[in-house]
C-alpha cells in the first residue's frame, strides 16, 4: 500500500549548490524537477524549502524548523544530501517533530563526506574552492564545512539523543546509492574516479560524494540503490528518481503504521 499523497503537504530541500544546479533546467538538467512534477501529478501539496544552501547546518536547520511547525497540517519532509542533513537537524525540534508527517532522506551525508574533507584540506584546492564560492556570491562556504567528517560525527554525537527522538517519533527512511563501474551511467561516469578513490581509502560503498554508511541511520528504514549521487534526484542515463521515491514512500507506509490519516496529526 502506497501513502495517498492527494491533498498532502510536501517540502523539499536542495543539495548544496541546489539553487545554482537548478537554473540549468532551462538547458535540460533535471534537479529535482522530475519529482517536483510528479508530486504534483499525485496531487501533492508539494513546496521547495527556499535555503542558501551553503549556509551553516545550524541555521538552515533552524529555517527549516520553522517552515515545518508553520505547515497547516503534518507534512512530508524530502530532503536531499545537505538538505537532508538540514532536515534531521530540523526536526530536532519538538514543534516540527508534531507536524511531520514523515521523513525520506535522499543521499545525506549524515556522518560526513571524505570529499568534503578533501576540498576544505588546506591547500590550493581548498583556495580555489573557496574562492569559487565567493566569486559566485554564495556564502562564506561554512556549509561546506559542515559536511567534513569530523563536523558531522561531533554534531551527531552531540545531538544522539535528539536524533534518537526523531526516530521514535517520525518514520524515517534513508535513501543511498553505490557507484560502480558497471552501474555507471550517462553523466555518473563523472562521479567514477571520487567514488574509486573512496573505495581504495576504505570508504567502503559510495555514490561519488557519500559513502552508503554514511547515508544510513541506524533505526530508520534503508534503501541502497545503484547508481551516483544525483541518482534520486535526476532523470536520464537511465536513472529513475521517481521510482526510488516511490520506494521510500512505500517503505514509510508499509513499516510504519504511525502514519495517520489525511487532515490527522500524529
Amino acid at each position: 500500500m502506497t501513502l495517498n499523497l492527494a491533498g498532502r503537504r510536501v517540502l523539499l530541500a536542495y543539495g548544496i549548490f541546489g539553487e545554482l544546479t537548478a537554473r540549468l533546467h532551462s538547458i535540460g538538467f533535471d534537479y529535482m524537477h522530475s519529482l517536483q512534477a510528479w508530486l504534483q501529478s499525485q496531487l501533492a501539496d508539494a513546496h521547495l524549502v527556499r535555503l542558501d544552501t551553503l549556509a551553516p547546518v545550524v541555521a538552515n536547520g533552524a529555517r527549516f524548523a520553522d517552515v515545518i511547525a508553520a505547515s497547516p497540517e503534518p507534512a512530508l519532509v524530502i530532503g536531499y544530501s545537505k538538505g537532508g542533513v538540514e532536515a534531521l537537524t530540523a526536526l530536532g525540534d519538538a514543534r516540527s517533530r508534531a507536524k511531520c508527517l514523515g521523513f525520506i532522506a535522499l543521499q545525506a551525508p549524515f556522518l560526513g563526506s571524505p570529499v568534503a574533507d578533501a576540498v576544505l584540506r588546506p591547500g590550493p584546492l581548498s583556495a580555489a574552492s573557496m574562492a569559487l564560492v565567493r566569486g559566485l556570491g554564495i556564502g562564506s562556504g561554512e556549509g561546506l564545512r559542515d559536511l567534513t567528517r569530523r563536523a558531522r560525527r561531533r554534531w551527531m554525537t552531540r545531538h544522539a539523543a535528539d536524533i534518537a527522538e526523531v526516530l521514535e517519533r517520525v518514520p524515517t527512511v534513508c535513501v543511498a546509492t553505490h557507484l560502480t563501474p558497471q552501474n555507471a551511467r550517462g553523466r555518473a561516469r563523472l562521479y567514477l574516479p571520487a567514488a574509486n578513490w573512496m573505495e581504495r581509502r576504505g570508504y567502503g560503498p559510495n555514490d561519488g560524494l557519500v559513502p552508503v554508511s554514511s547515508a544510513l541511520l541506524p533505526g530508520a528504514g534503508h534503501l541502497i540503490a545503484e547508481g551516483c549521487h544525483i541518482e534520486s534526484i535526476s532523470a536520464g542515463g537511465g536513472r529513475d528518481p521517481i521510482a526510488l521515491l516511490s520506494r521510500a514512500i512505500e517503505m514509510l507506509t508499509t513499516s510504519a503504521p504511525r502514519l495517520p490519516a489525511k487532515g490527522k496529526a500524529s
